[in-house]
């Protein structure tokens, strides 16, 4: 049976996510209005700020250290990637699938878990992974033929996902919470604000950034607390639970994002979406099951 405490993780992680499909219909209801790279800049700038203001309020000047400076690289990095593509992803594709293709993270992280954490990885692990790619690949393949490359960018932010829970378990003893909270956001918002300028240069017009009408940078705050509340919600649950433990928690967003996907946006799944997002959704529980009983 699983602790106390790593139940706790898992709940904390479980409420982090379902509050991320919150953000991420936010997101959608902006496409067309701001290029995506200068959207989440702007998410992550102002969440940066008013962490900063609330990490020196409670604790002080010294929490602005920066612990383990290559973990908080890797963190704010793999966040500012999957942060892109999956904002780009939205943009283009149903809320639900876009998510759906995510949820190949929880695998792609117990892989990594074993290659950069040393957890091992378990045969249960490469089976369920194997399953979860093979979902990935009935959902993908349709948007590919309309789509062409764009359709991988969902999988892009998936390993961007998985790169972030590595990098939360590394530091999850180097500070408090909203420490870890406030450097992820900082280092990210640096990464995107060069990717949204590198964007708008690059002669590529959907990415030409102009002044934004106030609605967006509206959204762009709400979706910075929400968000930055939910990620922290994530955090702590991965330092009562591991890495492998708390991802498959991330199918929760399955459900918010077919609700609000269909509620907002008019995005009824097809059968092949369904299909692909519950063979995933299987391989996941699967690999989740067999770490149970594993412990057991």
């Amino acid at each position: 049976m699983l602790s106390r405490i790593t139940n706790s993780g898992l709940i904390l992680a479980l409420c982090g996510f379902a509050g991320l499909s919150v953000g991420d219909a936010i997101i959608k209801s902006m496409a067309g209005h701001w290029p995506g790279t200068a959207i989440a800049a702007l998410r992550y700038t102002i969440g940066a700020a008013g962490l900063g203001l609330l990490l020196w309020k409670v604790e002080g000047r010294q929490a602005f250290h920066i612990p383990m400076p290559k973990a908080q690289l890797l963190r704010g990095s793999m966040v500012a990637l999957a942060t892109v593509c999956f904002f780009s992803a939205i943009f283009l594709m149903p809320l639900a699938e876009a998510t759906a293709i995510q949820f190949s993270s929880p695998m792609i992280t117990a892989l990594l878990s074993a290659l950069f954490l040393g957890e091992r990885a378990t045969k249960a692990t490469w089976l369920a992974s194997i399953i979860a790619f093979a979902g990935v690949i009935v959902i993908l393949r349709p948007n590919v033929e309309l789509l062409g490359w764009a359709a991988f960018l969902p999988l892009i932010a998936a390993f961007g996902m998985a790169g972030v829970m590595i990098g939360n378990r590394q530091v999850a003893s180097a500070g408090s919470a909203l420490q870890m909270q406030f450097l992820i956001a900082v280092i990210a918002a640096v990464f995107l604000i060069v990717a949204a300028i590198a964007g708008h240069f690059s002669g590529f017009e959907p990415l030409a950034v102009s002044w934004p009408d106030w609605t967006v940078v509206a959204r762009c705050a709400l979706v910075a607390v929400t968000a930055s509340f939910s990620h922290s919600l994530v955090y702590m649950g991965t330092t009562k639970a591991s890495a492998a433990q708390v991802a498959p928690m991330v199918y929760v967003q399955i459900v918010m994002a077919m609700a609000l996907g269909i509620l907002f946006f008019g995005n009824w799944p097809d059968i092949t979406a369904l299909g692909g997002a519950g063979i995933i959704i299987a391989a996941g529980i699967y690999l989740w099951r067999s770490k149970r009983v594993g412990r057991g």
